[in-house]
């Protein structure tokens, strides 16, 4: 089935490409989400007629992006405090959600946190690489830096209590 893209989907297309798919990716996903619309005769017309339109959308949406990317990459480092244990293991997993909730207090940059990918979990202290994907073109990284705000003993010491028969 062909369909016309109304936004950018990730590892199909950009908004206002024509591009061919199974016919169920097109009514399960593609059609409800409204990130396509079917290709008829009527919907191409329609597009010749936007496509200038679409294209100077597209590009302010890269300006925007460019801009974004350079304040992240002015930011530097991204400093986070979690609790850990006496070995580095941190309590509980740093999410992309903490992470973009983080750069969004600190550096005033709002990021969707579905455009975040790490290259491996943040469980433990140390330094980790964050690449955000601002739109298909404009990407960048970003360095998070983990420290232990409480330390805290690994082996907790169990007490027993005498059971009164």
């Amino acid at each position: 089935m062909q369909v016309i893209l109304k936004k950018d989907v990730q590892n199909l297309g950009e908004a206002g490409e024509i591009v061919t798919v199974k016919d169920g990716y097109a009514r399960n996903f593609l059609l409800p989400q409204s990130l396509a619309e079917v290709a008829t005769d009527g919907a191409l017309k329609n597009r010749e007629q936007n496509i200038a339109r679409i294209q100077a959308k597209q590009e302010k949406l890269h300006q925007e992006a460019l801009a974004i990317a350079e304040k992240i990459e002015k930011f530097g480092k991204l400093e986070l405090a979690a609790k850990a244990g006496e070995s580095g293991k941190l309590f509980g997993t740093i999410t992309t959600k903490k992470l973009t909730e983080e750069l969004a207090e600190k550096a005033g940059v709002e990021v969707d946190r579905k455009n975040v990918s790490l290259n491996a979990p943040i469980n433990k202290v140390g330094e980790y690489t964050m690449l955000i994907k601002l739109t298909s073109k404009v990407k960048t990284e970003l360095t998070v830096v983990v420290s232990a705000s409480e330390v805290v003993q690994d082996h907790v010491e169990e007490e027993t209590e005498e059971v009164e028969a």
